[in-house]
């Protein structure tokens, strides 16, 4: 599949497109605050690729609208993300969907990116979702064989942990692989002790207890905290 410029993407004004314009959104009822998601429109080059047009020929306004949505100011990203979401978001029937490529553009918004980093890891949530839900739709599809839908069955499972575990990775990503615990309410009972800080094992003392840092304070149960 050879490769596809940006103009090779997109057309222009000129083209007559009438759609709704998605380019300049307002927000969803009864979500505040949140926005449609950008979204393409797709006419057949071939039988494996097609190419994309922003649903109302709005192309500049569209396309920062794309790198947005992607964490992106690079178009060689853009594109690739878009070849490499419409090779993933088929139809049930194999074939080159927008509305699927348009339900991965929504997954990808809705992880709001901040890099490219970020975007190579949101379009393959929207993948293995949508390879997911491909293989989870053919359990009953008919095949027949109990030996074929337990391979179907495993292989969606595989998915379904990935998809799981990316997740995981953005949020450590964002936000560190630290987890934090807030403790609302102490009590410390008759002739007990609590130490309130960053408490930390430093070793085994002398009774083969663990040492802690002096990084806490010791208060006396004098009554309840």
């Amino acid at each position: 599949m050879g490769a596809l410029s940006r103009a090779d993407l997109w057309v222009d004004r000129d083209t007559g497109m009438t759609n709704k314009s998605n380019n300049i959104p307002t927000s969803v009822a009864g979500q505040s605050g949140r926005l449609p998601p950008v979204r393409v429109k797709m006419c057949r080059t071939g039988a494996f690729v097609e190419k994309v047009y922003p649903p109302d020929g709005d192309s500049k306004n569209w396309w920062q609208r794309l790198n947005k949505a992607l964490g992106t100011v690079s178009s060689d990203f853009v594109n690739a993300a878009l070849l490499q979401i419409q090779a993933a978001a088929r139809s049930p029937f194999g074939t080159i969907s927008e509305t699927a490529m348009n339900a991965a553009l929504a997954m990808i918004a809705a992880a709001a990116p901040k890099d490219e980093i970020e975007g190579a890891l949101a379009v393959q949530m929207s993948c293995t979702h949508a390879a997911a839900m491909a293989i989870l739709g053919k359990l009953d599809s008919g095949f027949g064989e109990e030996r074929r839908i337990a391979t179907f069955a495993s292989a969606a499972a595989r998915l379904l942990r990935a998809y799981a575990m990316q997740m995981e990775v953005l949020r450590r990503l964002r936000h560190g692989g630290h987890q934090y615990l807030r403790v609302e309410h102490v009590h410390v009972n008759d002739g007990g002790q609590a130490v309130i800080g960053n408490v930390k094992p430093a070793g085994s003392g002398a009774s083969g207890l663990p040492e802690h840092s002096a990084g806490g304070v010791i208060a006396p149960a004098e009554h309840d905290r």
